[in-house]
């Protein structure tokens, strides 16, 4: 067959995640304290940011009169650099979590060349010196992905790992909230599973271990059926467990000294913030008329304008053509970030009132009162999705007249409520966890109570839960065992 050149035109779709797309994300993630390092970077790289105490809406009157307003809207500043009349914006509430505020969804666009980061110094340099668990992984994720469409599901995926580094998200929802197919968020989440530290990207703990002993090549079946029955390990039930993995002692105790040398929270040697202070972002306050005044915390957000005049001087001053397409940048750059940092305040404020109204009588009157939520509920409340708010309440705190509480811990399960006061909500598991320590702690020597006889007694209050969900609980917050209890007390009088 005889070879000849031709021309095709072949067109495809692909995902792809720009500059000012993953700084859009990790903005929303962003504390307060880290937001202003950021801020603080902003205005040496740009000339025209400036700190200011007018708002965004005062920054646009007044000193303007001698610039078209058409300078400043990001569709147009696009078009001129890029040689288009109309550029749909660089960045779009849809692509990032499908999210839409029909209140202010338009955020803006920045720079004209989405393939060059020059000009977007990382937010991994602004926030903190100490490098985070999804900084960690996305320097790996390139290097080994096949293609930028399984990149950018990997990344996806890493943004919504929790700090020890678990997926709480089920795939099927991951897949569908990116429109690919299932077979292809599989195998993405198989990269993430790849990185390091391994066993990041589990779903439960038992997975966490197993990519662990994989990864150190001693996953057989004896450390496979050892892995699969974790709960009668921490039962101490090692002679039926030695029966169900059929191994001989000495066997069985390699196995169980591999188990213990396995890290079940890897994540959690990343972006420790336990050293640091907490500054809340969000603040709550009794109003006059006894309703809740919500704000954000402002004194660590200075206000960002755009230096107008300033603008002008450098424009009119100059008649280099790359001068001014420089200075175009620079004012797309200036008012996506003012943009964008408004949208994060909108967003935040909007989770925060939700919970604020969701948990009213945690506020008034405390813990008992505290309600079982989840991230969907809020989502759909607010018309937002799950993954969004997970990233919203991620590193953000709450202060208000009882102290100041991270914003995900006003997310727990639920627990059936039976009887009289039963609003067929439930009870959150911290409330019931308050009430058993409560219980406990009026205890006596000789009034040692049992977690059977805790849950009698909690059933007797409409809490409806099994005893081993008591065990759990109790567990959960430090409290041994009613035998350890019982010796506990006796040492205590011998003393």
């Amino acid at each position: 067959m005889a070879l000849s050149p031709r021309l095709d035109l072949r067109q495809s779709q692909s995902l792809v995640m720009t500059p000012q797309l993953q700084q859009a994300i990790k903005l929303l993630a962003l504390s307060n304290l880290e937001i202003e390092a950021f801020i603080g970077d902003a205005l040496e790289a740009n000339p025209l940011l400036e700190a200011g105490s007018v708002t965004r809406e005062d920054a646009g009157e007044g000193e303007a009169d001698d610039i078209p307003r058409e300078e400043f809207t990001a569709d147009q500043l696009i078009g001129q650099t890029q040689g288009e009349v109309e550029k749909p914006l660089d960045i779009d509430i849809a692509s990032i979590d499908r999210d839409r505020d029909t209140g202010d969804g338009d955020w803006g666009a920045a720079g004209a060349h989405a393939g060059d980061t020059s000009e977007y110094t990382g937010i991994e340099a602004m926030s903190s010196p100490e490098i985070t668990l999804a900084e960690h992984l996305g320097g790996q994720v390139g290097a080994v992905a096949g293609d930028q469409r399984e990149e950018f599901v990997a990344r996806h995926i890493i943004g919504l790992l929790d700090e020890a580094g678990y997926l709480g998200f089920d795939l099927a929802e991951v897949a569908q909230d990116l429109g690919v197919g299932m077979a292809e968020t599989q195998r993405a989440l198989t990269l993430v599973q790849s990185l390091d530290p391994s066993g990041v990207g589990a779903r439960s703990l038992s997975e966490c271990l197993a990519i662990q002993a994989r990864e150190l090549d001693r996953y057989d079946p004896c450390m496979a059926r050892l892995i699969d029955n974790l709960e009668l390990v921490a039962r101490g039930e090692f002679a039926r467990l030695r029966r169900m993995c059929d191994v001989d002692d000495e066997d069985f105790t390699d196995m169980l000294g591999e188990l213990r040398q396995f890290d079940p929270k890897p994540g959690l040697a990343f972006g420790s913030s336990a050293a640091s202070a907490v500054v809340p972002d969000v603040l709550l306050t009794t109003a006059e008329d006894g309703d809740w005044d919500i704000r954000i915390n402002e004194a660590t957000l200075p206000r960002l304008i755009v230096n107008r005049p300033y603008y002008v001087e450098l424009r009119d001053g100059s008649p280099d053509k790359q001068a001014h397409q420089w200075l175009r940048e620079k004012l797309a750059d200036a008012n996506w970030l003012i943009k964008a940092l408004d949208q994060r305040q909108k967003t935040i404020l909007k989770t925060a009132a939700e919970i604020v109204k969701r948990q009213d009588g945690f506020f008034r009157r405390g813990v008992s009162e505290l309600k079982p939520l989840t991230l969907r509920e809020v989502a759909e409340e607010i018309d937002m999705h799950e993954s969004t708010i997970s990233r919203v309440t991620s590193n953000k705190f709450l202060h208000c007249d009882r102290g100041c509480f991270e914003l995900k811990y006003f997310f727990t399960s639920g627990v059936g409520r039976t009887g009289e006061g039963a609003d067929g909500e439930g009870a959150s598991s911290e409330a019931v966890k308050a009430r058993i320590k409560a219980l406990i702690d009026t205890e006596t020597i000789k009034t040692i109570l049992s977690d059977q006889k805790l849950v009698d007694i909690l059933k007797g209050e409409g809490f409806d839960l099994a005893r081993r969900t008591v065990a759990k609980y109790r567990e959960a917050i430090g409290i041994g065992s009613s035998a350890e209890r019982r010796r506990a007390k006796k040492l205590e009088n011998m003393g």
